[in-house]
């Protein structure tokens, strides 16, 4: 099982979608203090339909206290900074997945405490600038989950 982390997600839609996909690949969403919305918001229940009774989503603090209370195995930070592509992670359940807000990305100062190996990118076109939130955490979460074989998912 994995783990995503949003680190100040701004946008409930987004969080919504994420929700739905954590129910659907099994993963624990992991959800850093200060939200930019209410976790009632109606847009994000709207995004995740009825998927949040299916999903496991807790809130932490900080960063910090979501590493002293979950220890994951390790934390890959997804950053339009980083310079080992997401494809050539070597991923293994029990890491976690770290995403920054939509608006700013992850702070320099949590991305400097991640080994370089950790900090990974998503092609994109020159001239781009990112992708939507809840698209890089499907892009990235689908690639760990099929290099576990897809554990624990039902098959056709």
């Amino acid at each position: 099982m994995f783990h995503v982390i949003l680190h100040e997600p701004e946008i409930p839609p987004n969080t919504g979608n994420i929700i739905r996909l954590c129910a659907n690949t099994g993963a624990r969403l992991h959800l850093i203090h200060p939200l930019g919305f209410i976790l009632d918001d109606r847009r994000l229940r709207r995004a995740g339909l009825d998927y949040r009774e299916w999903a496991e989503v807790r809130e932490h603090g900080s960063f910090e206290e979501f590493l002293e209370s979950v220890g994951p195995s390790r934390v890959f930070a997804l950053t339009t900074r980083g310079r080992r592509c997401y494809a050539q992670a070597d991923f293994a359940p029990g890491d976690a997945l770290l995403f920054g807000p939509e608006t700013r990305g992850l702070p320099e100062d949590l991305l400097n405490a991640l080994p370089e190996s950790q900090r990974l990118y998503i092609p994109m076109q020159p001239g781009s600038r990112s992708l939507n939130l809840s698209n890089a955490v499907a892009l990235v979460l689908y690639e760990a989950w099929r290099q576990s074989g897809f554990a624990g998912a039902r098959k056709p």
